[in-house]
């Protein structure tokens, strides 16, 4: 069992829960993630480890509701227990002395799982810029934190409402524009967002590699459902990743899949909103 210390709301419906994890945190490192289960009829949500207090033994994870299971997941309050963290799953992001400057561009709720490997990457001595995109000021997540590992913090919101109004690709342009030497782009957010900044680095011969959020049920590679193509081959994102060469991935093959499933997380859904939303009880 692992007890929820703390729980604040980001977002309307973004949160933040430190747990404590001991084991996990004492391992985990940048690029990580690890799958959690609230009870023993809970469905296995993979989440990215955000940040971690290896002397506390805890974690903090960022979730968005988006279904049945995140919905429930955000009922629980500080001093509840989630029965199941299986982790840190994957491979750590690669860190290392880039030559040039290195540039995560986050959109949306994927800001929160770029904020570890931005902060590895500029305690390797690097020089890194953090471009953040968002629908909407409201919805901006982990400003603040990222400011202080970061050279630079750049933002996009749709509605102008922070920063220029546009795209976090436009903010990209405008770094090529001004000259900066970039050396790596590590984009994580909506797999739409992940494809157009790979596309557009591709001609600049810019390194570029994504954190990609596939769908995962075991979490080690077997189940077989989070399968992409990556330079024509089949990898496992979740036993190979999480990070794969933006320049090499199949995004409309991987796009097609995220959907797989989307009959049944609306009926899931449904299911909870009439039977179980106010009781707490598994879809």
């Amino acid at each position: 069992m692992h007890t929820i210390l703390h729980k604040k709301m980001l977002t309307e419906r973004t949160w933040r829960l430190t747990v404590r994890a001991p084991l996990i945190a004492r391992k985990n490192r940048a690029g990580q993630f690890l799958i959690l289960r609230i009870d023993e009829a809970g469905e296995r949500i993979p989440l990215t480890v955000a940040d971690w207090d290896r002397e506390a033994g805890t974690v903090d994870l960022y979730f968005q509701e988006v279904g049945a299971s995140t919905e429930r997941l955000a009922t629980l309050e500080e001093g509840d227990v989630i029965q199941d963290l299986v982790g840190p799953l994957g491979n750590p992001s690669r860190i290392e002395r880039v030559d040039g400057t290195v540039v995560m561009v986050g959109g949306g709720f994927g800001i929160a799982a770029g904020y570890p490997v931005v902060r590895a990457f500029r305690e390797a001595g690097n020089r890194v810029i953090a471009i953040l995109g968002a629908r909407t000021q409201n919805l901006l997540i982990c400003r603040e934190m990222l400011a202080e590992v970061c050279d630079e913090v750049l933002v996009a919101t749709n509605d102008g409402s922070c920063g220029v109004k546009g795209l976090v690709s436009d903010v990209l342009s405008e770094l090529f524009e001004r000259g900066e030497r970039i050396g790596l782009v590590f984009p994580v957010g909506p797999p739409i967002m992940m494809k157009v900044i790979s596309r557009m680095t591709l001609p600049h011969r810019i390194r570029t590699v994504v954190s990609l959020n596939t769908i995962m049920v075991d979490g080690t590679g077997m189940c077989g459902s989070c399968r992409v193509t990556v330079g024509g081959k089949s990898r496992f994102v979740c036993s190979e990743g999480l990070d794969f060469d933006g320049h090499a991935v199949d995004w409309d093959e991987m796009m097609a899949r995220q959907t797989m499933y989307g009959r049944e997380e609306r009926e899931a859904l449904a299911w909870y909103h009439d039977h179980g939303a106010c009781r707490g009880v598994a879809p």
